[in-house]
């Protein structure tokens, strides 16, 4: 997006880049901020208020003040987007290239588990995870079946955070390399296991639990403690209980 121009030069150039396949709306400042610490290409960052947006950055992000005050530009957001973050900002960055995500992924070894979720259907649900993975250094997020984990309320919900660790869909077949740890209530219980730091963790959907196919796959089950008649912990939780296992202090 150009320097210069005026607010209506600006929402034009917004408007032309936001039909770009390869973009992704970043909606607020923190997720703005996130993109921005973890290297995000950043093509267009636009606010009503460009000053209160320099302002915030000087306030809770000092270290990308700078990158923040040279991109972002005034243009009248109710014009350009459907929802309005309350922090007055949105940008849109660059997808990361699906094919380099799929070979970091696949390197080894590896020295954090990667979670896999087998057809979610929440779509803020795989948002929360993925900023679950980012604060735990996971290597990654991976999801199989028809949600694409880039999909923007899924980015939204991620707040930027998809920029911290690799996210992306894969199948059956292109299922990263590890050894396959599923969480099932028939599992054994977590409290007794060591989970590598080159595991898969496989969560199941909200509600159907982990497919036949992929049970099938794996190397181990695993339960989370859990009061009896207690029908199951949220996705986002039961990842959280599972890394936090993992990592526990080596992973802050």
């Amino acid at each position: 997006m150009s320097e210069h121009g005026s607010p209506d030069d600006i929402a034009r150039q917004w408007r032309e880049a936001a039909g770009r396949e390869d973009l992704v709306l970043l909606d607020g400042f923190h997720a703005l901020k996130h993109a921005l610490r973890f290297g995000a290409d950043i093509q267009a960052v636009v606010a009503d208020d460009p000053a209160s947006v320099r302002a915030l950055a000087a306030e809770l992000a000092p270290d990308v003040e700078g990158d923040v005050g040279r991109l972002v530009r005034k243009a009248e957001l109710r014009t350009l987007l459907t929802r309005v973050h309350p922090t007055g900002v949105a940008a849109l960055a660059v997808r990361p290239d699906p094919a380099e995500g799929r070979a970091r992924l696949e390197r080894m070894p590896r020295t954090a588990p990667i979670v896999v979720l087998d057809n979610p259907r929440n779509l803020g649900n795989v948002g929360a995870v993925v900023r679950l993975a980012a604060g735990f250094g996971a290597t990654g997020v991976v999801t199989r079946g028809d949600l694409d984990p880039w999909h923007p309320n899924v980015v939204r919900a991620g707040a930027g955070l998809h920029y911290a660790t690799t996210v992306e869909h894969i199948t059956l077949e292109t299922l990263p390399a590890g050894p396959l740890y599923a969480l099932d209530p028939e599992g054994d219980d977590i409290r007794a296991l060591t989970l590598p730091d080159d595991a898969l963790l496989a969560f199941g959907s909200e509600r159907h639990g982990i497919s036949p196919e992929l049970r099938a796959r794996a190397d181990h089950l695993v339960s989370l403690p859990m009061r009896p008649q207690v029908s199951s912990y949220n996705l986002a939780t039961s990842v959280a209980m599972t890394l936090f296992h993992w990592g526990g202090p080596k992973a802050c």
